[in-house]
């Protein structure tokens, strides 16, 4: 439900003009779907336009998201950049990009219940074969709590490599 909330989102803020362009971001980590695929289809299948979707594939945790598509959108040229994602997530989120992600800054949309309510009837149908992975292994089954609780702090991305920040 919080990821087609968070589709459904975007997708609004793409069809008012707020967003030119849409990043999907998220490998396949509790379950063998790459996330940012399945997010992909279900943009498509609400109208969004295939060439005004991008997908990263790599990110296991909400920093990495972050990161991912940041350099994804500057590698494009993007000159403004947007989280759109649930109230919690992106509360959580905002102090990590003040302080890693300076020029461009990164925006924080959170969706507003009450309009996300209203399109909430919205029920796309998909077929997330091609998003499927075989031989999957749950990021459970791969790291422990302690290494999860450090991806979800940013430990795993090597901000030094990249200096474009």
């Amino acid at each position: 439900m919080a990821m087609k909330g968070r589709v459904v989102w975007a997708c609004y803020l793409f069809k008012r003009g707020v967003a030119r362009n849409i990043i999907f971001s998220g490998g396949a980590v509790y379950t063998p779907y790459i996330e940012a695929k399945v997010m992909a289809m279900y943009a498509e299948a609400l109208g969004i336009p295939e060439n005004k979707i991008f997908i990263e594939t790599r990110a296991e945790h909400s920093t990495e998201n972050i990161y991912n598509s940041y350099c994804l959108a500057r590698k494009m040229g993007f000159n403004k950049i947007a989280i759109a994602s649930d109230p919690y997530q992106s509360s959580l989120l905002m102090g990590f990009t003040k302080r890693r992600f300076k020029q461009p800054p990164i925006v924080h949309i959170p969706f507003i219940i009450d309009t996300l309510s209203h399109l909430d009837k919205i029920h796309p149908q998909i077929n997330p074969d091609s998003a499927k992975v075989e031989n999957f292994k749950s990021i459970v089954e791969k790291q422990t709590k302690w290494q999860r609780f450090k991806g979800t702090l940013g430990k795993n991305i090597q901000f030094e490599k990249d200096k474009t920040f």
